[in-house]
């Protein structure tokens, strides 16, 4: 124990040196990934600890907590983690260790008597996008982009009940950039933000107005390899070059680089894949959220495609072998929707039962995939709202709604002549009120018993 100390202190020096220039990320794998975990669990115990001393933590649950963390950390382990500047991402929705978002995710599992908090929101802060994917799954969100005073408002309601990851968005947020800034400049350090943006809008000196030391990165759509392919997919000629130039600002600024894709199966079969992992590290991305096709929006009546579970366990052993292999130790973090959605793993985290939506007009969602209202935040009392959409997803469940459920959704819409989304609350409620959740998902259901 001693040796492993001592260990641990010189990874700790190593760790929180200042990174030079050249080398502002490391990824961690293997042994390293081990000393980092022993590292986390020995603050964190620290943490805690004198949580406990301050009375704020009764001690009959203090070891069920540390049960609870011990555990989900256990389930990072087929994750490759990454080292951005001073602190380590082990997930992409947990906020970077060590920092006072990650603890405040920590505090999700000192509940035991009622729900867990929930931990992550998606906010689109305007519904302005110059682009035309055909999977957009905000194409039937039409409205006016919500008042701004009511939307800070809420984010901070929202940071309040112990969201510790904020992911905001557009359309394309940069294309309205006061919105953005002063959303984010309501968000303090309890919390870690994420911005998905196509680069339309973003300068140099915008950058620098949003740059923080919460602020985790600026996440960008890269679906194909191949430049011509993107500005067909997008409907905008230049939407490649606005991605390298986007890319290249964050670069120039110091904030890190983030990707998303959403690959069609055959994508994962014939080698394309592997050439947008390629693009994803020449980028110089240090994470890669992995997204299935979901029928929603664009894709609600179809386009999303469809994978057989054989492909679900191939797409998952090609992001397992690109995170933990030593031949990938150089290339992106992969964060695969399609296990962590898994029965084994997560389930449907929506409903704020690790996550929730608000769009761009104010509409309450339990997920940005899932198209339907609890209500809206400029009409109706945030809490009453967020509360009766919690009470709706008490207890998490395995199925995975928006795509067994799109089919009403879409029918709904047909039936009733409507032009927008998502359903309103009466409509949504013939959804909700006699639906198949599934089962608690592995991970849920071992915490509670917790």
């Amino acid at each position: 124990m001693h040796v492993l100390t001592n260990e641990l202190q010189d990874y700790h020096k190593l760790i929180t040196m200042s990174d030079n220039k050249i080398m502002k990320t490391r990824n961690i794998i293997g042994y390293e990934k081990f000393l980092v975990n022993q590292w986390i669990k020995l603050v964190t115990l620290g943490y805690f600890t004198r949580e406990l001393m301050k009375g704020k933590i009764e001690k009959r649950k203090f070891f069920r907590i540390l049960q609870r963390l011990l555990y989900f950390l256990s389930k990072m382990k087929h994750n490759k983690y990454v080292k951005i500047g001073n602190r380590i991402k082990i997930n992409l929705y947990i906020p970077a260790f060590p920092s006072p978002a990650f603890f405040n995710a920590c505090q999700k599992v000192v509940v035991f008597d009622e729900k867990m908090p929930d931990a992550t929101v998606l906010i689109s802060v305007t519904k302005a996008c110059r682009y035309r994917c055909p999977h957009c799954y905000q194409k039937h969100d039409r409205g006016k982009d919500i008042d701004l005073d009511v939307l800070i408002s809420t984010v901070k309601k929202i940071q309040d009940k112990g969201v510790a990851f904020f992911n905001i968005e557009g359309g394309e947020p940069f294309l309205v950039f006061d919105r953005l800034q002063k959303v984010c400049q309501a968000i303090d350090k309890r919390s870690e933000i994420l911005i998905n943006s196509t680069g339309d809008g973003m300068t140099y000196e915008k950058l620098q107005g949003i740059k923080s030391d919460n602020l985790l990165g600026i996440m960008f759509s890269l679906h194909t390899y191949i430049p011509e392919e993107l500005n067909r997919f997008t409907g905008v000629d230049h939407a490649w070059a606005t991605l390298e130039e986007g890319i290249e600002l964050c670069h120039r600024v110091g904030i890190p680089v983030t990707l998303n894709t959403c690959l069609q199966r055959d994508a994962f079969y014939d080698g394309t894949f592997e050439k947008v992992m390629e693009k994803a590290r020449e980028f110089g991305g240090v994470i890669l959220q992995l997204i299935k096709p979901k029928p929603a929006g664009g894709w609600l009546e179809g386009g999303a495609g469809r994978f057989s579970e054989e492909d679900v366990k191939w797409v998952v052993k090609k992001a397992f072998q690109y995170n933990l292999k030593r031949k990938y130790r150089s290339y992106t973090f992969i964060s695969p929707m399609v296990y962590e959605e898994s029965p084994r793993m997560f389930g449907c985290t929506s409903g704020a039962t690790d996550r929730f939506y608000v769009n761009a007009k104010g509409d309450l969602q339990p997920c940005e995939f899932l198209n339907i209202s609890f209500g809206n935040i400029a009409r109706d009392d945030f809490d009453q709202i967020y509360n009766q959409m919690r009470e709706v997803f008490r207890i998490p469940g395995d199925c995975l709604l928006c795509e067994k459920y799109a089919s009403r959704v879409n029918e709904l819409m047909k039936q009733h002549h409507l032009d927008r989304l998502p359903l309103n609350p009466e409509l949504s409620k013939e959804i909700y009120q006699n639906w198949d959740r599934g089962k608690v998902p592995e991970f849920y259901r071992k915490m509670m018993d917790m």
